[in-house]
């Protein structure tokens, strides 16, 4: 499944643009990380809202560091030529799979093995 030029510019865009995006949330939630920690007085309920909301900000951060990670091994897999293959199988990932998650490394039929623990 070769991918024109054009193509691979596009999906290689949309990681940028998703890249950043995150990269924007990231901060805004450390942002508010902070803003947080600095309210000196708080009844004990807002404490809790508070601390869970943290918790809510740091398991995103999580989330958004996994991405991130994804995201830059397309953008390396673009710059060497083997965007929109299958790092396991070496098959083509579907066009509909790429439109997606265009960060995609595996192609369904790996990413379900993976989801069942056969990979």
């Amino acid at each position: 499944m070769a991918m024109s030029k054009k193509q691979i510019d596009s999906y290689k865009k949309r990681l940028l643009d998703k890249k950043k995006s995150v990269a924007e949330a990231y901060n805004k939630n450390k942002n508010y990380g902070r803003l947080t920690e600095d309210e000196g007085t708080q009844d004990l309920a807002d404490k809790a809202s508070s601390a869970y909301t943290k918790e809510f900000l740091y398991s995103l951060s999580n989330t958004d560091r996994e991405v991130l990670q994804k995201v830059d091994e397309a953008l390396q897999r673009i710059a060497k030529g083997r965007y929109g293959t299958c790092v396991e199988c070496g098959e083509g990932i579907e066009k509909k799979r790429l439109e997606a998650v265009p960060w995609a490394s595996h192609c369904v039929t790996c990413q379900e093995k993976i989801e069942k623990g056969l990979l």
